[in-house]
């Protein structure tokens, strides 16, 4: 038996010392990596590498001073081909409705959490159960879930509703540009941190270890059906602020309503449930959804005619028939002459060369950027890129966010490839939603 043993060892170190060629004396990097192929995501178009004059190509109407033109150069990325539209949104919203639920009967019905994995370690903090169902039909399940729902001097109509109020994404995100600052790397002859870092409710702490550039964060996640009614005075829009975001006319319709904070939160959320699917089909979880960066967007929406003031090319609103080409306001007190009153149902009008819709009009779109009027000044000229974790204290100036395409309440000026313009992050607005990208992982 042992020399059984021995020799399934003996075996073993040969296949290894063969595979390696590590005793050749050539440099031949790590053996067996495997090819990597990116297959295209779902619902994105590849948009290429490539430099671009960007800034605005026509008069700024506001003389703003904001808009400078500037060549620039961005790596290649993926891009959704619409905005987010209600129903994609909702499946965010119904995850995070469906994880609470489950965790809140895990305290209480051991089915539904893990508390070991298969080798029988246990797991701190539980994770949820996914596999089993809620029955919504058993008495002891009601009642532990009772306080997700309004109490009854609350519902409308004695209506049995999920309180949107305790719908609260808790996430978190690395803040590679705290970590990657000279002062806070770690110390190789001290064998320690020596810097600070600051937290995301604005807290200056000591850096103890990798987990302190950590910055957690929790966001509701519902949008807010009022903007329809607050963003206009005296203006009929109560069918909006009860049916858009819910009744199923309104799903393939862009999302509106939702802050900057919760579209970031939303990116992070699919970028950790596309990960956890890959990894589970034993495949690399190593894609990451995001907000696109101001000069992304703007090369994107130029679709590779450089200099165009807008995305189909021309510098006309309308074509040759005289119709319109996007879904904005055309004309005084007339909304309805290029098709829609307010917002239209995704990919309404033609694509751009990219094969991008509605990067002009219909919802004005969420970037990653802060808004700063001089950020074309000192950005960089590669992947231009000006961020600012706005603190809860912080003043309002400092919580501006970029923000891009114009909308169905805007004149054609805001539609163009290079205006920019801006709102506050924690601000939802009727008339502004927001696509993900996704790096190129490689060039092309």
């Amino acid at each position: 038996m042992k020399k059984l043993i021995s020799f399934g060892f003996v075996l073993a170190v040969l296949i290894i010392s063969s595979c390696s060629n590590y005793k050749s004396g050539e440099l031949t990097g790590v053996p067996g990596r495997a090819r990597y192929f990116e297959p295209d995501p779902f619902g994105m178009v590849f948009v290429p590498q490539g430099s671009f004059t960007m800034g605005i190509n026509d008069q700024s109407v506001p003389w703003a001073q904001n808009d400078y033109t500037r060549t620039v150069t961005v790596d290649p990325f993926w891009m959704d081909e619409t905005e987010i539209t209600n129903n994609e949104y909702r499946q965010f919203v119904y995850w995070v409705k469906d994880s609470i639920m489950r965790r809140m009967l895990g305290e209480q019905i051991d089915d539904f959490v893990f508390t070991e994995d298969a080798f029988g370690n246990p797991i701190d903090p539980p994770t949820i159960n996914w596999e089993i169902r809620i029955d919504f039909r058993d008495e002891e399940i009601n009642e532990i879930l009772s306080e997700m729902y309004y109490p009854n001097e609350e519902r409308f109509f004695g209506m049995k509703e999920v309180d949107t109020r305790k719908l609260n994404y808790e996430f978190f995100w690395i803040d590679l540009k705290q970590a990657a600052s000279l002062s806070n790397r770690y110390n190789y002859e001290t064998k320690e941190y020596e810097g600070y870092v600051t937290n995301n409710d604005g807290e200056r702490n000591e850096i103890e270890d990798r987990s302190s550039f950590i910055i957690r964060d929790m966001v509701n996640v519902y949008p807010d059906t009022l903007v329809w009614i607050a963003d206009f005075t005296y203006s009929f829009n109560e069918p909006l602020t009860t049916m858009y975001f819910w009744h199923p006319a309104y799903d393939n319709y862009p999302v509106v309503g939702v802050t900057w904070k919760q579209a970031n939160a939303f990116s992070i959320w699919r970028t950790r449930y596309l990960n956890a699917a890959l990894r589970a089909s034993g495949q690399p979880g190593v894609h990451d959804y995001r907000l696109p960066i101001e000069s992304e967007w703007e090369f994107a929406a130029r679709g590779g005619l450089d200099h165009s003031m807008y995305p189909w090319g021309g510098y006309y609103t309308r074509n040759k028939q005289g119709c319109f080409l996007a879904n904005f306001k055309p004309l005084r007190g007339n909304y309805i002459d290029d098709g829609g009153s307010t917002s239209l149902p995704v990919g309404t009008y033609q694509p751009n060369e990219y094969g991008l819709y509605d990067m002009a009009g219909n919802v004005a779109e969420w970037t990653s950027n802060a808004f700063d009027e001089s950020a074309y000044v000192f950005s960089h000229d590669l992947n231009p890129d000006y961020k600012y974790n706005a603190r809860p204290d912080d003043p309002p100036v400092l919580k501006r966010k970029v923000i891009r395409g114009g909308s169905w309440k805007d004149i054609a000026y805001y539609m163009q490839n290079g205006v920019r313009t801006y709102e506050y992050q924690d601000s939802a607005k009727s008339y502004i939603g927001f696509r993900c990208v996704r790096s190129y992982l490689g060039s092309n």
